[in-house]
């Protein structure tokens, strides 16, 4: 008598010199995952991460959705990454900053979709700022995860958020994106520049009747960004 075989991890963590897949793994974890496992199991220092199953994709494109058992799976890879790198996701005095990358068994080079520095918020980003003692290279990384997320997870279109920051460098008299004035100044009764381009970025969302794109630091991020990804390789359905 046979009993029922367990479903396949959707979850993959490598990192710390070990990895849960291997290269052989390249249908499940695709080209990058397969990738970053090897080279981890070879003892080569990677940092830590975690790859999402290929089979998601089929899952979500029948379902419209993601199976129960993921939930669990995802946090606790969530929470080995943040052991692994002694920071916590959305913590406000070191927070964990993370990238989600789509992948697939055949290379796509510039297909895939990317989000840089998820687990920034109006939180984190004064840790952020404290930390590295940069406030234009703290609120200009955050202006730009801003528009990564809208553009990939709320697919809002990039000319949209450009308008919005040429309008605002315009009136700052700011001639690159990174030369505007991200310090606040009392004295001058200037605030933070996040707070002016959040307010043509709220304006120029509703004017195009776009969801206004709230970062408020939820562990609920991630799975947006994990279904970005499987959105992405469902727009390239020959990858």
């Amino acid at each position: 008598m046979t009993g029922t075989a367990a479903p396949k991890p959707l979850v993959y963590f490598f990192g710390q010199g070990r990895a849960d897949g291997t290269a052989a793994m390249k249908d499940t974890l695709g080209g990058k995952g397969a990738g970053l496992a090897e080279m981890t199991n070879l003892g080569i220092p990677v940092p830590p991460g975690f790859t999402l199953a290929a089979d998601l994709c089929n899952i979500y494109l029948e379902t419209g959705g993601f199976p129960p058992r993921l939930k669990p799976q995802l946090e606790a890879a969530l929470g080995h990454l943040e052991a692994a790198t002694k920071r916590q996701f959305g913590g406000a005095d070191d927070p964990l900053l993370v990238s989600v990358r789509s992948g697939a068994a055949v290379s796509m080079p510039g297909m895939m979709e990317t989000i840089l520095n998820l687990g920034l918020n109006d939180t984190t980003v004064e840790a952020l700022r404290v930390r590295t003692g940069n406030a234009n290279f703290a609120f200009d990384s955050y202006r730009r995860f801003v528009q990564m997320y809208g553009g990939v997870v709320y697919e809002v279109p990039k000319r949209v958020f450009d308008e919005a920051l040429d309008q605002r460098k315009r009136s700052a008299g700011a001639a690159r994106d990174i030369d505007l004035p991200w310090e606040a100044d009392p004295q001058r009764d200037r605030p933070h520049e996040r707070e002016h381009l959040q307010g043509l970025f709220d304006e120029a969302l509703r004017s195009r009747r776009f969801p206004v794109v709230r970062i408020r630091g939820s562990r609920q991020e991630r799975f947006l960004a994990a279904r970005t990804a499987i959105d992405a390789l469902l727009d390239h359905p020959n990858s």
